[in-house]
């Protein structure tokens, strides 16, 4: 009888594209899915390891899996925290039966540590080595969604101050544009219809080949021709060139996720990136007056070490002007081996819930105007499943949704009536005559 598994994923959609990966290959070494973990003969916990809190849900998860786990199944952990700590990991986590890296050859030893490709997940090495595979470039299963993740490079060159992330997923490592496309037309043959293009610097596509931002702009145009929708996640704002905007625009899915972090021009230094905000609203507005339904999203960092209140008031002002869609807000984390571990100028717990508090607060607002403001429209959107669809605004599984009939296809691009908004949430039904109307996305 053949062994069935389970693979639980947590943290970004990057992580989402390995575990289809991950799925990819224990299908092809004769596993079945399991409907549930505690069903299952194999457990793979694909971990994150970006911050504090991540790494403490991962740990959380592990071993909550690990009691559930049926008699003789195996738990393999896997992902960023596998990489990042390895060996000291497999020794805190003895419930563990193996600890799987993403890179290098297979080696068995007493820890259970195992720095590995994927192809030594499932399996017991038999042998002291075998050869890696790339994550990368592994086939994966069929879509289950009418959308998918494309992960078209791994690692970054960047040396943000407060990432860990080269540190263990290496320098970037881009896919050949052939690979991507390649890739993007087995998905469109098994029905998906939007393709979420995701690297850790997707914008610095192609720099390790020689090429940079001029090496996105032909491979979107590339996808544009094999799949209706096409969405990128993780721009960085220096990257984002004018030719990279009029791609974007001309994909139909005008939907920018710039990764600004903040916008003071001092902090912005400490945290050893680019920009400020006046540079990042002139490129928001320039963006608008291309497109005026583009839709943004950012994430930004509180309580980086240093951080002022002139700061702090400088991020309030940003956040009122630019208008964004969507905007995450989150408690700076000290990471080992990071240039910020060792900064000064720590900010209390309680004025960083402060801060997020009011950060928070102001953004809900503006989403919940944005949102406000669609009533009375009619937008495209792509049925994700029964009674769910998403227009150009959304990215799944990270912003809002639009409620939508029941019986409308899933898969299907329809045009519906948004008449009402209740936060994120919005609510649509099939137009009526005379509903204002924008261009299809």
């Amino acid at each position: 009888m053949a062994q069935r598994f389970w693979v639980e994923t947590l943290g970004c959609p990057k992580n989402s594209v390995d575990s289809d990966k991950v799925t990819g290959r224990l299908l092809a070494d004769g596993y079945l899915p399991a409907d549930a973990p505690d069903h299952a003969d194999l457990v793979v916990v694909n971990t994150c390891a970006f911050i504090e809190e991540a790494r403490q849900e991962s740990i959380d998860t592990i071993l909550s899996l690990s009691d559930a786990r049926r008699d003789g199944a195996e738990v393999v952990v896997t992902g960023c925290m596998a990489e990042r700590y390895g060996a000291e990991l497999a020794d805190a986590l003895p419930e563990v039966d193996r600890v799987v890296g993403f890179g290098g050859p297979v080696t068995a030893t007493e820890t259970g540590w195992v720095p590995v490709s994927i192809g030594g997940i499932g399996r017991t090495p038999t042998e002291p080595a075998v050869p890696a595979l790339d994550l990368l470039n592994m086939p994966r299963p069929a879509a289950s969604a009418p959308w998918a993740y494309v992960k078209v490079a791994e690692g970054c060159d960047r040396k943000c101050g407060f990432c860990a992330i080269p540190s263990f997923r290496g320098p970037q490592r881009s896919r050949g544009r052939l690979d991507v496309v390649a890739e993007a037309e087995s998905l469109a043959s098994s029905g998906v219809r939007e393709i979420v293009l995701v690297a850790q610097d997707l914008a610095s596509y192609g720099r390790d080949q020689g090429q940079g931002a001029r090496e996105l702009v032909p491979l979107l145009d590339d996808l544009s021709a094999v799949v209706d929708r096409l969405r990128l996640l993780y721009l960085y704002p220096s990257e984002l060139t004018d030719d990279l905007i009029d791609a974007i625009c001309r994909t139909g899915v005008p939907y920018f996720d710039l990764s600004l972090q903040h916008v003071s021009r001092p902090l912005v230094r400490r945290m050893r990136r680019w920009g400020e905000g006046s540079r990042y609203l002139e490129r928001i507005h320039a963006i608008r007056e291309r497109e005026p339904d583009a839709a943004f999203r950012s994430n930004f960092i509180v309580g980086y070490p240093g951080e002022t209140e002139a700061d702090h008031d400088a991020l309030l002002a940003f956040v009122e002007e630019a208008q964004l869609d969507w905007c995450g807000f989150f408690r700076y984390s000290p990471e080992d081996g990071t240039y910020a571990a060792d900064l000064d100028g720590e900010v209390p717990d309680a004025l960083v819930a402060d801060r997020l508090f009011e950060l928070r607060d102001l953004q809900d607002d503006i989403t919940g105007a944005r949102r406000d403001a669609l009533v009375g429209r009619t937008v495209s959107v792509l049925v994700d499943e029964p009674g769910v669809g998403r227009s150009h605004r959304e990215a799944p599984e990270i912003d809002g949704i639009i409620t939508v009939p029941d019986h409308l296809e899933v898969g299907a691009i329809v045009d519906v009536e948004v008449v009402a908004a209740e936060g994120p949430e919005v609510h649509a039904q099939l137009p009526r005559v005379g509903a204002s109307s924008e261009r299809t996305s």
